[in-house]
């Protein structure tokens, strides 16, 4: 019989821990997903051929008139009115060896021969966020070739994805065009994450008018919070960008990594070195360690909130984005690694 009661409390403080810990449900499970149709741009220029591109490029702007002309002057930074030089360029563009581009489009061809996959994860998360704000327009998406210049790029009420940058991080020829730090998110399942990371930024600024850290990390951290509440299905370091040893070794060391914040008061300065090291990407942390990654304090941001979302279980997410206080979020996350 004593036994029976020991079992009983154990089951009992297992069930009360589990109740404490349980993860807040954000999303209604019958949101239906929002109807998405990526515009095949990039199938578009596989079209263009050198004997008859003056007549393909007429077609391009005829088919395209709202993303040739950005296009042409933003990613070949051509004049839109300068046709002739225009019909020079884009064959070497489409076929250049210096990059490997003729290869490249070929790989991009073969793995983005369908997207549908893709259309359904982002019809999922501009569902999310629509449930979220409802007033959200939702931008035409185009996939494009960007000559290894853009992921994310946007226009008035489009956004472009340059499947060029996640044909993979082992393909060759971008170790003539980015460092080795940031292959690993040119693979095709980042692409979610970036838009959608990308898309919330742009459309929830930073408003503060303070410059300090504490005030970048909470603002981008909230982001990034909410970006993973959109994609919950995703691991946290497919949503930062990281490899999964480097989101353990930050776990592992969290503690030390804020003490020493807090001991070199980092948290409220303001100067250009500081910020950069801490939110830019960049092989390593340097104010923290070179065995942390880019772009730690986002990270350390993002468990910021993730605790004070913990700690105030009736703030919505819609509120947490609207607080401009991130001395207030600090201290009411009741952090402590």
């Amino acid at each position: 019989m004593k036994n029976y009661y020991v079992i009983q409390y154990l089951l009992f403080i297992i069930l009360a821990l589990t109740s404490c810990h349980s993860e807040r449900t954000y999303f209604p499970k019958d949101i239906e997903a929002q109807d998405i149709e990526i515009v095949r741009f990039d199938n578009a220029l596989m079209n263009v051929h050198e004997s008859s591109v003056a007549q393909d490029i007429r077609v391009l702007y005829d088919t395209y008139p709202v993303f040739m002309p950005l296009w042409v002057e933003d990613i070949l930074g051509i004049p839109v009115s300068d046709t002739a030089y225009l019909a020079q360029a884009l064959p070497q563009f489409l076929s250049d060896t210096t990059y490997g581009f003729r290869k490249t489009n070929e790989r991009e061809q073969s793995l983005f021969a369908d997207v549908s996959g893709l259309e359904q994860t982002l019809g999922k998360a501009f569902a999310r966020i629509r449930y979220l704000y409802p007033e959200t327009e939702i931008p035409t998406l185009y996939l494009f070739i960007s000559g290894f210049q853009t992921p994310v790029y946007f226009g008035d009420d489009l956004i472009g994805i340059g499947a060029d940058m996640y044909l993979g991080s082992d393909y060759e020829y971008y170790n003539r065009v980015v460092y080795d730090y940031q292959k690993q998110t040119m693979r095709p399942e980042c692409i979610p994450v970036d838009v959608i990371s990308a898309f919330l930024f742009r459309n929830l600024p930073y408003t503060s008018t303070k410059s300090r850290l504490l005030d970048q990390m909470m603002y981008r951290g909230k982001v990034m919070y909410l970006t993973s509440r959109i994609f919950d299905e995703l691991p946290g370091y497919e949503v930062m960008g990281w490899t999964k040893e480097q989101w353990k070794w930050c776990l592992s060391n969290e503690q030390a990594i804020w003490h020493l914040v807090m001991d070199k008061r980092d948290l409220f300065k303001t100067e250009s070195l500081v910020l950069t090291s801490y939110l830019n990407d960049g092989p390593f942390t340097s104010e923290v360690s070179q065995d942390a990654p880019g772009r730690l304090g986002i990270w350390l941001g993002w468990r910021i909130v993730e605790s004070y979302m913990e700690h105030n279980e009736t703030v919505t997410l819609q509120q947490l984005m609207a607080e401009p206080d991130a001395q207030k979020i600090l201290e009411e996350s009741y952090y402590k690694p």
